[in-house]
């Protein structure tokens, strides 16, 4: 893997195949070379760290993590991990260390095939450092809850799962949900979900590092209600044809949100992207 941007002296002297003795904060060090190598967690931690927080005050940062082909597909064959790769699942496991609750969808629990999230010895310091639970939460968005309480999120998390919902979900569902160790959490006062409020409930919670998973409908409603805040964007470089569906989807917006790149990574003609809103 290796830095694309921002342009700094280290990808500077691996272009020209020079050498730079100091590190950059946020990245490997400088003269690492030009090839492809694998990065440390560590290096891959200070690439994606969540902004400081200002004036002492710990605000909730949505940020998303999705993967697309060049051809615009989030999915092949209905799943993401086809277009894929082990430098993007790395990545992937490194925002979920990073997060202090992991947001999806409920359709996309149930096509991946949705895991709690697993503790990792190599984040536990610096999890117990930044005041957070061993592992992040996951927190599914489901208006229905037509849910499958026999997964693994719901019989074998090391912290209780999170089921987002409006307030007209039905109560008998509400309690099914309770009895399977579920924590519900009304977001809504309908049966969907408000993201603006969902994103003040979850720091309510205390989970101020979020990290959307998906699936794409999740996505299209978190940046129509304008509260994503950031962009981790795998392009993966395979083309697909097909109808798949893009990382986002539903009604179009009025006026298209800008976000602005701050970084790009590549290996093996993978890019990996982060952007900001602006």
């Amino acid at each position: 893997m290796r830095r694309l941007f921002p342009v700094t002296e280290e990808t500077v002297a691996e272009a020209s195949g020079g050498a730079v003795d100091a590190g950059d904060a946020g990245g490997p060090p400088r003269g690492a070379g030009a090839a492809d190598r694998e990065w440390s967690l560590d290096e891959l931690a200070a690439a994606y760290a969540y902004p400081e927080q200002t004036n002492g005050r710990q605000e909730a940062w949505l940020r998303a993590n999705m993967v697309s082909t060049l051809d615009g597909a989030a999915q092949h064959d209905g799943r993401s991990q086809p277009i894929s790769s082990a430098a993007d699942m790395r990545i992937f496991g490194t925002l979920r260390q990073l997060a202090d609750v992991v947001l999806v969808g409920a359709e996309t629990v149930r096509q991946e095939g949705y895991r709690p999230v697993r503790a990792r010895a190599e984040f536990a310091a610096a999890r117990e450092a930044a005041g957070q639970a061993e592992v992040a939460a996951v927190a599914i968005v489901s208006a229905s809850l037509e849910l499958d309480y026999s997964l693994p999120l719901f019989t074998s998390p090391l912290v209780p799962t999170l089921i987002l919902t409006g307030a007209a979900a039905a109560p008998d569902k509400v309690a099914t949900a309770e009895k399977a160790g579920a924590r519900v959490v009304v977001a809504g006062d309908r049966m969907g979900v408000d993201p603006a409020r969902a994103v003040r409930a979850l720091a309510d919670l205390g989970h101020h590092r979020l990290l959307a998973e998906g699936g794409p409908r999740l996505l299209g409603q978190l940046v129509a209600a304008g509260v994503l805040d950031e962009l981790c964007l795998t392009i993966s470089p395979m083309l697909t044809v097909g109808d798949a569906q893009r990382i986002s989807g539903g009604p179009s917006v009025g006026v298209p949100r800008h976000f602005e790149l701050v970084s790009l990574l590549e290996e093996a003609g993978f890019l990996f992207s982060r952007y900001r809103r602006s």
